[in-house]
């Protein structure tokens, strides 16, 4: 399980004084934990514990972005190996042309004709790809896709 595994990597970075590592799956246990006791579990299955590492690292991208504007690099740099380390968490993400694959299966399950069905065939796509694209990705792809 997942949640296992990062519990596992924190207590090794812990030995090691990786002290970056263990402080980003110290905050990551948390948020987990956090969410785990909102939905009244004891533990988040691994589709669940995705999602709070997608949420930090959406977080961590955010941050990198407003730290490069105001002119503080060292703290970017900071935020990117942080967000490196949270993506070693996640599953691999499909490629541009695997989800241009599906795009096109779930525009032809919905009997997509333009940009009205996006939701439609957003919620189709999201359902395949599970976790495994990110979400700007996907609507940039499924908007060219329904434009054309």
């Amino acid at each position: 399980m997942l949640e296992e595994k990062i519990l596992n990597d924190y207590k090794e970075a812990m030995k090691t004084g990786d002290k970056l590592k263990s402080s980003v799956l110290s905050f990551l246990r948390a948020d987990m934990m956090n969410a785990a006791v909102a939905k009244k579990k004891k533990a988040l299955d691994d589709t669940e514990a995705v999602s709070v590492i997608k949420k930090q690292i959406k977080q961590r991208q955010d941050s990198i972005e407003q730290f490069t504007r105001g002119q503080r690099p060292e703290m970017a740099e900071k935020e990117k190996k942080e967000l490196e380390i949270l993506k070693a968490y996640l599953p691999p993400e499909l490629s541009a042309d695997a989800l241009k694959k599906i795009i096109e299966e779930a525009v032809a399950a919905v009997g997509a004709d333009g940009m009205k069905d996006m939701g439609k065939v957003m919620k189709e796509v999201n359902a395949k790809a599970a976790g495994q694209a990110d979400g700007k990705l996907v609507s940039d792809l499924v908007k060219e896709r329904l434009s054309a």
